[in-house]
């Protein structure tokens, strides 16, 4: 393969972009780097600060399947660089890894910066050359009118520029923690050029409730009690269900009480389904197992036996140890007829084992830990992996259409289509 005249251009520094480049200078090409923020990989940094989780140790077919209704096409970039490739990878970089309690992989000192600055210094001495501050804003068609791709218009301190390149990887991220660079802006630039592109949603994202007053009116968020004395509480050990579209969501976990709702990892891990529904219904009504060690029975018999002289809340706390921000969740989320004990406990035995939660929206997409949505992989060429619309141009990472919870499955398929966007443009530019 002979040198081209100019380089290929990598737009985007986090690990899909960063991962395209180096494959591409191990292959002998010129690459250069354009990230709009000031430094490179600050979202993998910030990723990592309560612990790098790099990717999961489960088997490949169940691994696989964490990418929903975008395994058959995720499942292709996992088998060229899957999360053994992953840990390998790590560790000619010369950092160790282990596996957690969960499955979970994470470097030997649980952070992002060694193995970031790592990794810098390998694809600084394979030649990659970093433009940051350059804000990519377009492509301008004359500046390259005689072959593919467009030429590239930046943004930089210092005014606009126009790049030409032989070839070009865009890993822009989706539009989640937009402040660290992924802010969506490209979606119009490449929808313009007729490039088909799903619309970005937030994605392991927490979520907005309602519930039922007195009056039986439907009120969004929380009561003033439960959120001035529970906001930011964890519920633990709870389970959640829920059913849509022939797909059925159960696991155990926990979560925590927001201002306006509920977030965290068991709510992300239900977040894509429950998301579908709010979409297609207005809302989506989960129900949690407030005691999901203890069987119906269990609750109904404990709730059932005498009480004398204690309140209700007090043979909750005693015969269930069932207190605090569950028993708030319980008085927030039922009517007054469900603690009625004159009309015996079945309903509230019931409601602890599925306590209905109203969601009606998910948080704003800026809050969430991802977004999904992106270029459909039936926009990119079957055999190198470039957009059929802009010959000469390449996607990857979470600027493409998949989604999936955390766990290291969402760095894990960003590598790996870095990977797949390196080899289209290696065996594209081969073919020309």
């Amino acid at each position: 393969m002979s040198t081209p005249a100019f380089p290929v251009a990598v737009v985007g520094a986090g690990p899909a972009g960063l991962m395209a480049a180096e494959r591409l200078a191990q292959a002998g090409l010129p690459v250069e780097v354009f990230d709009a923020m000031p430094s490179v990989g600050r979202k993998f940094l910030l990723a990592g600060k309560g612990g790098m989780n790099l990717t999961h140790s489960e088997p490949f077919d169940r691994f696989s399947s964490r990418y929903g209704q975008r395994q058959p096409h995720v499942e292709p970039l996992l088998r060229r660089f899957d999360a053994d490739a992953l840990r390998r990878w790590a560790a000619e970089l010369g950092i160790d890894t282990f596996v957690g309690s969960s499955g979970r992989v994470f470097p030997t000192d649980m952070k992002a910066a060694p193995l970031l600055r790592a990794w810098l210094h390998r694809l600084r001495g394979l030649g990659v050359a970093f433009h940051m501050r350059h804000r990519w804003v377009g492509f301008d068609a004359a500046a390259a009118p005689d072959a593919p791709p467009p030429a590239l218009r930046f943004e930089t301190p210092q005014g606009g520029t126009t790049v030409r390149a032989r070839a070009v990887v865009l890993a822009l991220g989706g539009a989640s923690w937009p402040r660290l660079g992924s802010t969506g802006a490209w979606v119009p630039l490449l929808t313009g050029r007729g490039v088909d592109v799903a619309p970005l949603q937030p994605a392991n994202c927490g979520f907005d409730v309602a519930r039922a007053t007195e009056d039986g009116a439907t009120q969004e968020g929380w009561s003033d009690f439960l959120r001035s004395r529970f906001a930011g509480a964890p519920l633990k050990t709870v389970a959640l269900r829920f059913e849509h579209g022939g797909q059925r969501f159960e696991q155990r976990g926990e979560f925590v009480l927001t201002e306006a709702g509920v977030e965290g990892s068991l709510v992300y891990a239900a977040s894509s389904l429950l998301r579908e529904a709010i979409n297609e219904h207005g809302q989506a009504v989960p129900t949690l197992d407030l005691l999901p060690d203890r069987s119906a029975d269990f609750v109904a018999t404990e709730l059932a036996r005498p009480r004398g002289a204690r309140s209700l809340s007090t043979h909750l706390k005693t015969r269930l140890h069932l207190d605090g921000a569950k028993a708030a969740l319980l008085h927030e989320l039922l009517p007054k007829s469900a603690f009625d004990t004159g009309a015996g406990t079945a309903a509230l035995a019931a409601a602890i084992k599925a306590l209905p939660l109203r969601l009606v929206r998910p948080r704003p997409i800026a809050e969430a830990i991802s977004s999904a949505g992106g270029v459909r992989f039936e926009a990119l060429d079957d055999v190198t992996f470039g957009l059929r619309a802009l010959p000469g141009v390449w996607c990857a990472g979470e600027m493409l259409d998949w989604e999936a919870p955390t766990g290291g499955y969402l760095l894990t398929a960003c590598f790996a289509s870095g990977v797949a966007a390196a080899d289209g443009v290696l065996k594209a530019l081969r073919a020309g």
